[in-house]
């Protein structure tokens, strides 16, 4: 029997979260309901817990890097039954446009995801659609399932800059998307991976997962050491991981010409000023990449050969949501992925 009521945890104001109890509406013939397992505290949640998401305003649900169990399916749901252990893709899509008509549905005239719908899965529960939901294969926890959602970011990142073998990376900030982007650049077969960021800690693990260069930019003006490292050259592809103007500056000014800079931090302050001669002078390319379209089954094959418990550095019941919150927006905490579990 499907369950009746959902607890669910709300930011409804910057830094401050409440637990709630909402019904459970019956399931549509294509939608699958999970028990959630485990839910990792993401970088946009940071940004919604500070009230500064552009895509989500207070209050909602945040968490939407999670796996978890079958616990109902729709009457047309035939690719998973109760009982499997799944993650999810949480986008929504139109499945009408140009772009979804074409399988592009990355670039959906409508995408959205679930989190800002207020179906987050900071909860006993989530609605899902079943094309959406995959099996976790043996090697993978419902911790180390859960983090399939931003391995999925990292793919389609590295995808979109079309990583060759035997070239030059740099990548702005040793969060988890930042390591998980090193981890699928060596992947792809990169020669030298260098990562910039001020934490010391971040910097070691990144040397672990993927990483061959750390640069502390908090001790060293990175375009200098980015020049040393590549005898003057530049980089052939660079990622900025943060969201910050100086880091959207460091991205573009260290490509080498004809290179290739894909923004993948979330902007609290869209606007950014660069010198726009560089793009005529270097012919180098400014690209974004959001969230996912196709990866996630080459993230979880990937996921064999990548050691994503070593990202994971703090759990939490769900009922500690807010302590769990504290400790990720604590810069002292050590914290990279906090995880939640009902």
């Amino acid at each position: 029997m499907q369950p009746s009521i959902n607890r669910i945890g709300e930011v409804y104001e910057p830094f401050k979260v409440r637990f709630l109890e909402r019904p459970i509406p019956p399931l549509a013939p294509d939608e699958v309901l999970v028990r959630v397992k485990a839910s990792a505290i993401c970088g946009s949640d940071l940004h919604i817990a500070r009230g500064l998401h552009p895509s989500a305003p207070l209050p909602v649900t945040i968490g939407h890097e999670f796996s978890g169990d079958i616990a109902a399916v729709g009457s047309d749901v035939r690719k998973v039954k109760v009982g499997a252990r799944v993650t999810v893709e949480p986008c929504i899509v139109c499945g009408k446009c140009d772009a979804c008509r074409h399988g592009q549905y990355g670039y959906c005239e409508q995408i959205s995801f679930t989190y800002r719908n207020g179906d987050g899965a900071m909860a006993d529960y989530v609605v899902v659609k079943e094309p959406y939901v995959y099996e976790l294969p043996d090697y993978l926890t419902y911790e180390t399932g859960a983090l399939i959602e931003p391995l999925s970011v990292a793919t389609h990142a590295v995808r979109r800059a079309d990583i060759r073998l035997g070239e030059t990376v740099l990548i702005i900030g040793a969060g988890a998307i930042g390591m998980m982007v090193a981890s699928m650049c060596r992947r792809s077969g990169a020669a030298e991976i260098i990562i910039a960021d001020f934490s010391d800690q971040r910097l070691e693990m990144a040397l672990q997962v993927g990483a061959t260069v750390a640069v502390n930019s908090g001790r060293e003006d990175l375009e200098e050491a980015v020049a040393r490292i590549t005898h003057g050259k530049g980089v052939d592809k660079s990622f900025e991981c943060v969201g910050r103007e100086s880091c959207f500056l460091q991205a573009i000014m260290t490509l080498k010409r004809n290179g290739t800079a894909t923004i993948v931090g979330i902007y609290e302050k869209p606007q950014v000023q660069f010198p726009a001669s560089r793009l005529v002078t270097h012919e180098i390319h400014i690209q974004g990449a959001q969230g996912y379209c196709w990866d996630f089954p080459i993230a979880i094959a990937a996921a064999r050969d990548i050691p994503l418990e070593k990202f994971i550095t703090h759990t939490f019941p769900l009922g500690q949501l807010q302590q769990a919150l504290d400790t990720a927006l604590d810069r002292n905490s050590g914290s990279i992925k906090v995880i939640l579990k009902p």
